[in-house]
């Protein structure tokens, strides 16, 4: 079933219109976690050390979410060598990153349920497995795959497929919830239903007007399109 921009998906009422589930795709950042703080911060670090004074565009880095930091910069014009030092304050400040209220709730109901989550994430597969570690989420996933680990990374389907194949799923019993364009995408190229998570997207309408064929207004909403895997 889908949505559109003007008329959300009411999750609990269609819950049993939908087919089960078998796994679901996140997005990292703007869905598990809210890092948009600490990733300004390194960013603006980043900024200064290689390009120098001047206000970091930040603001413009942030419209690229969910692409690999290496491709922003090339999209943006700025110098490829910002990676080192936006990587370096990255790990530094990884301590600080929120989780989204409602995340880890979310994840251990769906573990109990029999659904296999995995991460497709922007960031390299290092970082967000050492970030996910950190703030004591990595156990949750069967697989968490960075944009470093595929041929092409957001929003070609690459990631989504590589996920699909590690947990071993058809793309018609799988669901990707990204807060992004670019995770809408590479979701579709993959055949997998999607879902956009609206409690701390950049632009929402941006987003809504992919499309998504769920929209969901906070984590426990996926719950009402996820029933357990063994309830047919």
């Amino acid at each position: 079933m889908t949505t559109s921009p003007n008329q959300p998906l009411d999750t609990a009422a269609t819950a049993t219109l939908t087919p089960v589930r078998h796994a679901v795709v996140f997005d990292l950042d703007g869905v598990i976690v809210d890092s948009l703080a600490v990733m300004n911060e390194a960013f603006t670090h980043a900024y200064a050390e290689v390009v120098g004074d001047g206000p970091a565009p930040f603001e413009e880095y942030q419209r690229h979410q969910g692409r690999y930091f290496t491709d922003i910069m090339q999209i943006m014009g700025l110098p490829l060598e910002m990676e080192e030092p936006f990587v370096r304050e990255s790990y530094r400040l990884a301590g600080q990153v929120r989780v989204f209220d409602g995340i880890p709730e979310l994840l251990t109901t769906l573990r109990e349920r029999g659904l296999r989550l995995a991460i497709a994430t922007g960031k390299a597969g290092d970082r967000a497995r050492s970030l996910l570690d950190v703030l004591g989420l990595l156990p949750h996933f069967d697989h968490v795959i960075g944009s470093d680990e595929i041929p092409h990374p957001k929003p070609a389907p690459d990631i989504v497929r590589h996920a699909l194949a590690l947990l071993d799923v058809p793309a018609d019993r799988a669901i990707m919830v990204g807060d992004a364009p670019t995770d809408m995408a590479s979701a579709r190229g993959a055949g997998v239903a999607t879902a956009a998570a609206v409690w701390a997207t950049i632009d929402r309408e941006e987003l809504l007007a992919c499309g998504p064929d769920v929209v969901l207004h906070g984590p426990a909403d996926l719950l009402a399109v996820c029933p357990a895997v063994h309830t047919r």
